[in-house]
């Protein structure tokens, strides 16, 4: 097999330390050095200087967790980084060890057989972390709201039922009363606010209940936490705004496609960038984000068109996005979606909006234009002669007999 970086190391990454393998070849002759160093950036140096003496020009690591990110940072500069994925360079079962598989990602890399993953330049990784961080945030206030509604049914309070939004206006004033120490019913009734007022007999009824102080002492804890979190979020929203500064106008285009918010253009933004050069065709930018069919054939036999598993930050954010892109009347995404439904079902038509967004999303910002819908009748009219061979049939199955004459 052919030899393509004569002179390459690799790198078995953890907590604490990393073993790192040097592979060199002169014409047949093959020499693997094995050393082990701390991740101190002070042993980081000392591997950075031993890999330049030997004259290393590529090095693999493995994306394994965080523990890759700071060693990235410091050879970055000095070497032709890859960051392999773990599933696709596993080695052979029972040998394993730090040695082993640092040897055996240097063989893999001498011989070019190590794809390497995608990373964003550190403008967008700081936008990534901040959106993520966003992300787990409102989740976490999710949770606690939960939890809150929890505490409610189990002080016998049935507002869940009636106030829809139970951190809304009204039901915030409601639960700073009850923490309070106010258990009446009708004057927890008379903070009812914009159409709630209309169900105030319904809203007294649900408020007779058994409040007890330990009930009390949970809702304050949960309501606390929650506004903490959410003056996080706003904070966290001022920092996202000036990181997306530099690419603001890609993140305007991007929202231009329906179902895209401010927010979910942003989320994009951070997580596949702005530059497109990366992937090649816009089948490669979906099969990274694990959103075409996976191929999985054996004997002429197909196994599975499953999507694959990854990508689950983008990827659950776009078929949230495709939800919403069904709902936008006379639209391309809205057709699209309602014919494969009625052939594979709604996940299936779901994941093929999404794909159709995220393929759109590639050309926007590859191109620098606009979103341009299509239509409602382009899959109609794309293909006339089909389209009228579907109806004809199922006209003759109605028990009609039809005959075509083309318009003047």
């Amino acid at each position: 097999m052919e030899v393509v970086h004569p002179r390459c190391a690799a790198l078995d990454l953890g907590k604490d330390e990393l073993v790192a393998c040097i592979r060199t070849q002169e014409e047949t002759r093959v020499r693997q050095e094995c050393r082990t160093f701390k991740t101190t950036v002070k042993e980081l140096l000392a591997l950075s200087e031993w890999m330049a003496s030997e004259s290393v020009s590529h090095v693999v690591m493995e994306a394994t967790g965080t523990y890759w990110k700071p060693i990235w940072h410091v050879l970055e500069e000095s070497f032709t980084l890859i960051l392999a994925n773990a599933a696709h360079v596993r080695g052979i079962p029972g040998r394993k060890s730090d040695v082993n598989d640092a040897m055996w990602l240097a063989d893999l890399l001498a011989h070019g057989l190590i794809r390497g993953s995608f990373i964003p330049p550190a403008p967008i990784q700081d936008l990534r972390d901040l959106t993520r961080t966003r992300k787990q945030l409102v989740r976490e206030i999710v949770q606690h709201t939960q939890r809150i509604q929890k505490t409610l049914d189990d002080a016998n309070l049935k507002i869940t039922g009636v106030i829809t939004d139970i951190l809304g206006v009204t039901g915030r004033a409601v639960l700073k009363a009850l923490i309070q120490g106010e258990t009446n019913p009708e004057r927890l009734a008379d903070l009812a606010r914009g159409r709630l007022k209309a169900k105030r007999s319904r809203l007294i009824e649900a408020l007779h209940g058994w409040v007890t102080p330990h009930h009390r002492m949970l809702l304050k804890l949960h309501l606390d936490l929650i506004e903490a979190i959410e003056m996080a979020v706003d904070n966290l929203d001022k920092e996202i705004g000036n990181a997306l500064a530099p690419f603001r106008d890609a993140a305007h285009r991007v929202k231009t496609v329906p179902g895209i918010s401010d927010l979910a253009g942003q989320s994009v933004i951070a997580e596949i960038g702005v530059d497109m050069s990366r992937f090649p065709t816009h089948q490669h930018l979906l099969s990274w984000a694990c959103l075409c069919p996976r191929l999985d054939q054996s004997a002429g036999k197909v196994h599975s068109t499953r999507t694959r598993k990854g990508a689950h930050w983008l990827k659950t954010l776009l078929i949230q996005c495709a939800w919403s892109a069904v709902r936008c009347k006379d639209t391309y995404l809205r057709t699209q979606f309602y014919r494969i439904r009625a052939r594979r079902g709604p996940k299936k038509a779901v994941g093929a909006v999404a794909a159709s967004m995220l393929t759109a999303i590639y050309y926007i910002l590859r191109d620098g234009v606009e979103y341009r819908d299509l239509g409602a009748n382009y899959l109609d009219t794309i293909d006339r002669t089909r389209l009228s061979r579907r109806l004809v049939r199922r006209l003759e199955n109605m028990g009609y007999h039809v005959e075509l004459t083309g318009a003047a």
